[in-house]
């Protein structure tokens, strides 16, 4: 008994000075979608302030996190109520900026981006003469003369 109260008193002790939760901030997760609901592989998204890309997963196309790092050291922890703004953006795909409210659960943002409608344009090439206006004749014998 002497030994089994102050182990209950130490467990007791240590689940209550743990923090609930696992994370910094409130998750939220970004999935990319295109007209389809196929998920974009290459999308990138970025916070306007911030100067890195964050990429999603090439499968699933979404992309999830809670905290971001802004240039000048500081943190921006999602907490519910928070505006965030974003920028999602792919190749071959009109950019978007989004702005979404945090909330405390379920934060789960589907942005679909619309192909660009690209024409092809073919393009002649340019003839390029170096120097010479008209091509060497074979008779006069245009070659080194040893």
């Amino acid at each position: 008994m002497k030994v089994f109260l102050p182990l209950v008193l130490f467990l007791f002790a240590a689940c209550a000075t743990t923090p609930q939760g696992d994370g910094v901030g409130t998750r939220i997760q970004v999935r990319v979608m295109n007209e389809a609901g196929d998920p974009i592989p290459t999308a990138v998204i970025r916070h306007p302030e911030e100067e890195e890309r964050h990429r999603v997963n090439s499968v699933t196309g979404a992309w999830e996190e809670e905290v971001l790092y802004m240039p000048d050291g500081s943190e921006l922890i999602f907490t519910p109520g928070l505006l965030l703004y974003l920028e999602i953006s792919a190749p071959n795909f009109a950019s978007q900026t989004v702005q979404y409210q945090v909330r405390r659960r379920r934060n789960v943002l589907t942005v679909t981006l619309k192909a660009l409608e690209m024409q092809e344009v073919t393009i002649d090439e340019p003839m390029m003469s170096f120097g010479r206006d008209k091509p060497i004749d074979d008779i006069e014998g245009g070659g080194p003369a040893n």
